[in-house]
């Protein structure tokens, strides 16, 4: 008697091994041939789930996406003041890429060939956007709770967005980097240096 397959567990096993061979060969490079090997099944089996590379790529950024909207929520939601927000924002994003490189090295990928938009279904621009928004939020918050100098904003969110990714290139491009030793750097830097009494 043949063994019955949960459709769920093996769309995750597919959705994982993409993941996998999209972070190792890169998504231009990837063909569904090779993710149905990295899965050890049948190409066939690929497209019971996923009827492109495209979709491959979509689930696994939705997959993404829904964690890093997590991570948002408890930002805007958690408790303690705009700063203390922000430094637990900070650590949940560095968390949340060492947990999962693969993910981290595909999105690394997709923005250096510029690949975004409708027609891949992946809108990077767009978590950019949602980070910088909640950072500014926090910033707001900071201000008006007065534990943030004065005059922050939206420019600020966009250099706090731009000192984790920085750290998170340098990363893909260089292994060797301990991106899990740099949240007490990045604290320092994104967040100490805006509380009030800081350097101007």
């Amino acid at each position: 008697m043949a063994r019955r397959v949960d459709p769920a567990a093996r769309r995750d096993l597919i959705l994982k091994a993409a993941v996998r061979v999209f972070a190792r060969q890169g998504f231009a490079a990837t063909r569904v041939d090779d993710v149905a090997g990295e899965a050890g099944v049948a190409k066939g089996s690929v497209y019971l789930h996923f009827d492109s590379r495209d979709a491959l790529l979509t689930a696994a950024f939705e997959e993404y996406r829904a964690h890093s909207r997590a991570v948002i929520q408890q930002a805007r939601t958690g408790p303690g003041d705009g700063l203390e927000r922000l430094a637990r924002l900070v650590r949940s994003v560095l968390d949340m890429v060492v947990a999962e490189p693969e993910l981290a090295r595909i999105l690394i990928d997709l923005w250096a060939a510029g690949r975004q938009g409708a027609a891949s279904g992946v809108d990077i621009a767009a978590v950019y956007r949602e980070y910088r928004a909640v950072i500014a939020e926090l910033l707001a918050d900071a201000e008006a709770e007065g534990v943030c100098r004065a005059g922050v904003g939206a420019g600020h969110a966009t250099v706090v967005v731009g000192a984790i990714e920085g750290c998170l290139v340098q990363w893909i491009v260089d292994p060797t980097l301990p991106v899990a030793e740099l949240t007490a750097p990045l604290l320092d830097v994104c967040v100490a240096g805006l509380r009030r009494g800081g350097a101007e």
